[in-house]
């Protein structure tokens, strides 16, 4: 059991309980070529509408996002990606209960949107891709989430290659998670992602997931981005199913290893099974209960 690891994520003006089971992000891209949903919520009423949605079906925060990374996709310039998120940010501003992340690798799109509400600073570059973006993360004092990614987007899926791909995702994140913290980003504001699907084949992906309980020796919150990915399909056998199904057999399992934080598409089926599974005694002996004083 791992004890040490953490039970609130400090975001930029309050904190996530992480002591009592995992927590939902909801996923809200407002882009019209993201892999699984592109083009739902590019319109500004529509993704408003969806951000409330979320929260009223039990997701703790939403993940927004004006980019798509999805392999091979094309960047986008900065004012494009400010111009699709601003709207949906200034209408949710003061109105959500929960708290809002941006999906961004860009510093001047994470330093406007904290100036509209925003919390958290959710990075699939680590905080590498921007120069800038270490010194938005420390003066803006948002909560960070910096994800492991082999290559870049146009390139991570070419050929992924490792020789152990649980070991090497660790090391990069413990040298990510050190070099914050040497720049000034506070502990209790760090979280770390693996980066499910980022760079990785299909293997990598189930052997992530088989070891995500490993990454709790980093002593940060973890999250896990694995919703109605290609590796769910490849597993079932069939790139045409509904993933659905798949995606919540891979929450569940994530769940059991202590993952803090889950980041999906599908965000009342994913509250009512992980309400399930918790009441059913899933939880039970895992890292949860060792938190809660529980477990052995």
């Amino acid at each position: 059991m791992h004890r040490d690891r953490p039970e609130v994520w400090k975001l930029r003006t309050r904190s996530l309980d992480l002591s009592d089971r995992p927590l939902v992000m909801g996923i809200l891209n407002v882009t019209p070529d993201s892999f699984s949903d592109g083009g739902k919520y590019d319109d500004a009423q529509r993704a408003i509408d969806r951000a409330f949605a979320m929260e009223a079906q039990g997701a703790d925060l939403i993940d927004l996002g004006g980019e798509s990374t999805r392999p091979y996709s094309e960047p986008v310039a900065a004012d494009d990606e400010w111009r699709r998120v601003e709207p949906v940010l200034s209408r949710l501003q003061g109105s959500l209960s929960i708290p809002v992340s941006i999906d961004t690798s860009k510093a001047c799109v994470a330093e406007r949107a904290v100036s509209l509400g925003v919390e958290v600073i959710n990075d699939v570059t680590g905080l590498e891709g921007d120069p800038d973006m270490l010194r938005v993360a420390r003066e803006t004092e948002a909560g960070i989430c910096a994800m492991h990614m082999q290559g870049t987007p146009q390139t991570m899926q070419d050929s992924p290659t490792y020789e152990n791909v649980a070991g090497e995702i660790y090391e990069y994140l413990r040298l990510r998670r050190d070099h914050l913290l040497e720049n000034g980003i506070e502990w209790s504001r760090i979280c770390l992602d693996p980066g499910i699907g980022f760079g990785k084949l299909h293997t990598h992906n189930l052997e992530l997931v088989r070891s995500v309980d490993d990454f709790h020796k980093l002593n940060c919150p973890v999250l896990v981005g694995h919703s109605r990915k290609g590796f769910i399909a490849k597993e079932l056998g069939d790139p045409e199913k509904n993933r659905m199904a798949g995606t919540l057999g891979v929450t569940l399992a994530l769940a059991r290893k202590g993952v803090q934080l889950l980041r999906v598409h599908d965000v009342a089926e994913t509250v009512d099974a992980l309400r399930l599974f918790q009441v059913s005694g899933g939880l039970e002996g895992s890292c949860w209960t060792t938190l809660s004083g529980q477990g052995e």
